[in-house]
């Protein structure tokens, strides 16, 4: 199918499993995961309407994001290294893939540096999974007040990567943790977080369904994934 057809059954998705959670389709952000894409398939879904785009790799993103149109926003959603920071401030609207108190200093200082605030969100490891980025659900609640002390930082919800399964209602447990969380957090704050990214391509339309706001969706928009460029 074409990238147009893929955009059309995801868009539809999307607002199927909105209406199922009671929300507006338009509550709802769909990142393109532009992982290893060459730039002109990233541009052919610009012009689509497709705005957010997100990049697992610094040196990768640096290469491309200047080749694309300049109202494209893009979020970091792969492991950062702190020696990466400072380019990962200059490049990105969003860090989602913060996964400690380290890193989110880094990120503070890069952004002191450079006179910016940055917005991120939490990786939070849900599954446990060893092979995995992210904080555990305790230490969340444990450091979330000394991250969000960081003046250069703003906190803007919670991010998770489940683990493949065939069927996605055996990961809805661990989203509906992840909502569970951030309202322990907004608590702990005293204010809201805005999103919640989680839900890829496989599972959605159930991560939407329990509270999602960012899904990143690679996959079921462009096909398989290519080889690292």
């Amino acid at each position: 199918m074409s990238l147009s057809e893929n955009l059309s059954r995801v868009r539809q998705t999307i607002a199927d499993a909105a209406t199922v959670s009671g929300r507006s389709p338009g509550d709802i952000l769909l990142l393109a995961v532009s992982k290893n894409q060459p730039v002109p398939v990233i541009n052919e879904a610009a012009s689509l309407g497709l705005e957010l785009f997100g990049e697992n790799r610094v040196q990768e993103a640096k290469i491309k994001i200047g080749q694309c149109p300049g109202r494209l926003k893009w979020h970091m959603i792969g492991h950062l290294q702190s020696n990466k920071c400072r380019d990962a401030v200059h490049f990105f609207q969003m860090i989602q893939s913060v996964d400690s108190l380290s890193l989110a200093t880094e990120i503070n200082t890069a952004c002191d540096k450079s006179a910016k605030t940055m917005a991120i969100l939490l990786e939070v490891n849900v599954a446990r999974e060893s092979t995995k980025f992210g904080f555990k659900p305790a230490e969340v609640i444990a450091q979330l007040e000394a991250i969000n002390a960081l003046r250069r930082i703003e906190i803007h919800g919670l991010m998770t990567i489940a683990p493949w399964v065939e069927d996605p209602e055996k990961v809805r447990p661990l989203f509906a943790q992840l909502r569970e969380l951030k309202l322990r957090c907004e608590e702990k704050l005293g204010a809201p977080l805005p999103h919640l990214s989680m839900g890829m391509s496989g599972d959605y339309a159930v991560a939407i369904e329990e509270g999602a706001t960012i899904v990143r969706i690679g996959r079921s928009l462009f096909g398989e994934r290519r080889k690292a460029l």
